[in-house]
């Protein structure tokens, strides 16, 4: 029996402000990635920072940071079997150029930075992500069903 995984998603504010939030979200669900959570919030630059901590060091930090506070995101906890690799597939890789055809990153990706779409890279990593965003409270009625 395979378990279930659940994965962050964070649709970013250049697909957020073209209107594709609807059919991003659609793609999620059509590849059998069930969206247990999902909500809209304008990241503060703190946030954004402890968000992209890792990243701190590399000389793409700050325009990364400026990027995600400049708009509305959409978050979401995707659900499903090997969901972080599932997601990923869907996402595709991270440079909208090298992207597989039918992918978010290919068809609605403007940049490697303004690709669109955001993805856990790993369960432990997904795990810590979710927790940026939902609390358990926003996560409990849904675990108990």
């Amino acid at each position: 029996m395979t378990m279930l995984e659940r994965t962050l998603s964070i649709i970013k504010p250049n697909a957020v402000e073209r209107g594709l939030v609807g059919k991003i979200l659609a793609r999620f669900e059509d590849n059998h990635l069930k969206i247990v959570a999902t909500k809209m919030v304008w990241l503060s630059r703190p946030k954004a920072m402890e968000f992209y901590a890792v990243h701190k060091e590399r000389p793409f930090f700050k325009s990364l940071v400026d990027f995600m506070v400049s708009g509305p995101v959409v978050v979401s906890v995707l659900e499903g079997e090997d969901a972080v690799k599932r997601h990923r597939d869907v996402m595709g890789a991270t440079d909208p150029g090298k992207a597989a055809p039918g992918t978010i990153r290919k068809d609605f990706g403007e940049s490697i930075e303004k690709n669109a779409s955001h993805g856990s890279d790993s369960l432990d990593n997904a795990k810590v992500e979710i927790s940026h965003f939902f609390s358990g409270l926003e996560l409990q009625d849904y675990a108990r069903r």
